[in-house]
């Protein structure tokens, strides 16, 4: 059974950091590309980091970048998103997802998803 289970979400003030944490199971997880998409209240789902199997290259949403950065540990089966320099504007539920093969960042393309974790900036 699979399954992607996220930690470390919360409330923060503008400016703090968090780091958020996703475990992975009941998949081969090196094998796969992880990533992390985010819903604020009353928003779509968007894409936020991927990295790619051997963690060689990233991608960000150009909102993140210089803030956020995205690791991955295959010998703990598990990804991070260490968030920086935090804004209200970043409040949402982040949530990891896992994809056999990289292709974008459209949430169609990703094939296992976790139940999220609500993360709060305030101003």
């Amino acid at each position: 059974q699979v399954q992607l289970v996220e930690s470390g979400g919360g409330l923060v003030q503008a400016g703090g950091s968090l780091r958020l944490s996703c475990a992975a199971s009941g998949f081969t997880f090196s094998s796969y590309a992880l990533g992390w998409f985010r819903q604020g209240p009353g928003k779509e789902r968007e894409f936020v980091a991927a990295i790619i199997r051997g963690g060689g290259s990233t991608y960000y949403t150009d909102s993140v970048k210089g803030r956020f950065t995205i690791s991955r540990d295959n010998a703990k089966n598990a990804v991070y998103l260490q968030m920086n320099s935090l804004k209200p504007e970043d409040t949402a539920v982040y949530a990891c997802a896992a994809e056999r093969l990289y292709r974008g960042a459209t949430a169609d393309y990703w094939d296992y998803w976790g139940q999220g974790t609500q993360v709060t900036v305030s101003s």
